[in-house]
């Protein structure tokens, strides 16, 4: 999996100016409520009309790190309840290589929406600028029929990863966890670190491998900017680091040399794979198997497979943990892995979220699309 997220989070921006409304010709139907909204608030879209959301629509759009784990812890207990579907994304990469372009469908059944999420980069071997990744998440009102809205999905995913790996880290970390690893210091890995310190606030200790000295110092600005009070140790022995490290977050992107190894950690770690980072000793070696999906883990997970091309089974899904139908961890000791690979509930959950709020803010452009 490759970090395909945005940039960390901007401050909140005051409410973009009304603007008026594009000329459409004759008389078009009263515009429906977007779900979640209250009768009169701003919704988008008509048979004809398509909002855009940009990037820097909703760089402008602050959501409290709280309120991004409340909203997509709430996507995993509606997917466990049955009333959400989150098929396994049907992913392409070149020439059989490691896949990073995909399109999803799924709903979400506790706010009626269903929508399409898509990623394209053009792949590993490309330069720099040419795997600049695209996303899109298009979100539809199931009550009314109508669109709700089209934008960019970096922001989304940039959120939802980190706080996910959160979540795996509160329900499956051994009790007392103080210290915690990063590996990767892209937009996913630059928001891992809060997102512990919301979920897990006793972390005491915080660590970040990287090789790109820009990315360290982004690390250590966003966890500085979100806790001032907070400070993170950029490690260059990684073995040693991860002998440490109570939780291990790799969020790396495919070119890392990062591989942290089965016989390097301690009794009772947890490793959470969220990107690359990890060897696959510490998936076949593990205690105990979390995966937020094991259909999606069978279809993205061929990296972590063993050297007879298996992937070790998973114990439970991360949703029957939410839900409190087994634990996460049973055993202090335990070594667990966690597989983060994503699911579209959650970037609907939280896309609709935003979508929401910008909205009632008036931001982004409408597109007659169908007309």
């Amino acid at each position: 999996m490759t970090d395909t997220s945005a940039a960390p989070t901007a401050p909140a921006a005051p409410a973009a100016p009304t603007r008026p409304a594009a000329p459409t010709g004759p008389a078009a139907p009263a515009r429906p409520v977007a779900a979640g909204f209250g009768a009169g608030a701003p919704a988008s879209g008509d048979d004809g009309h398509l909002r855009i959301l940009s990037a820097s629509d909703l760089a402008g759009i602050d959501i409290p790190l709280a309120d991004v784990v409340d909203t997509v812890e709430g996507a995993y207990r509606a997917l466990h309840t049955g009333r959400s579907d989150s098929p396994v994304k049907p992913a392409a990469g070149p020439d059989g290589g490691h896949p990073v372009s995909y399109a999803v469908l799924g709903r979400d059944g506790s706010r009626d929406v269903v929508a399409v999420t898509s990623s394209y980069a053009h792949g590993p071997g490309a330069g720099p600028a040419a795997r600049h990744p695209y996303t899109a998440l298009t979100l539809y009102d199931d009550v009314t029929g109508r669109p709700v809205a089209m934008m960019d999905g970096a922001r989304v995913g940039a959120l939802s990863a980190p706080a996910v790996s959160a979540l795996l880290a509160r329900e499956c970390a051994a009790p007392g966890a103080r210290t915690a690893l990063v590996v990767g210091t892209g937009a996913q890995g630059r928001l891992t670190l809060p997102f512990l310190l919301t979920t897990l606030p006793g972390l005491d200790r915080l660590m970040v491998f990287g090789t790109d000295p820009e990315g360290v110092a982004a690390v250590r600005s966003e966890l500085r900017a979100r806790f001032p009070d907070r400070d993170v140790t950029a490690v260059n022995d990684l073995r040693a680091a991860a002998a440490d490290a109570d939780v291990i977050v790799a969020t790396a992107d495919a070119r890392t040399p990062a591989a942290v190894e089965s016989t390097w950690l301690r009794t009772g770690a947890l490793t959470v794979l969220a990107g690359h980072g990890l060897a696959p000793s510490t998936l076949d070696r593990a205690d105990r198997v979390i995966a937020t999906s094991e259909a999606q883990m069978a279809a993205t997970g061929a990296d972590m497979a063993d050297a007879d091309g298996k992937l070790r089974a998973v114990d439970s899904e991360f949703a029957a943990v939410i839900a409190g139908l087994t634990a996460g961890r049973h055993h202090p000791k335990e070594r667990i892995f966690a597989y983060n690979s994503g699911l579209v509930v959650t970037d609907i959950a939280l896309g609709h979220h935003f979508a929401q709020l910008a909205l009632r803010r008036n931001l982004g452009t409408e597109v007659a699309l169908w007309l």
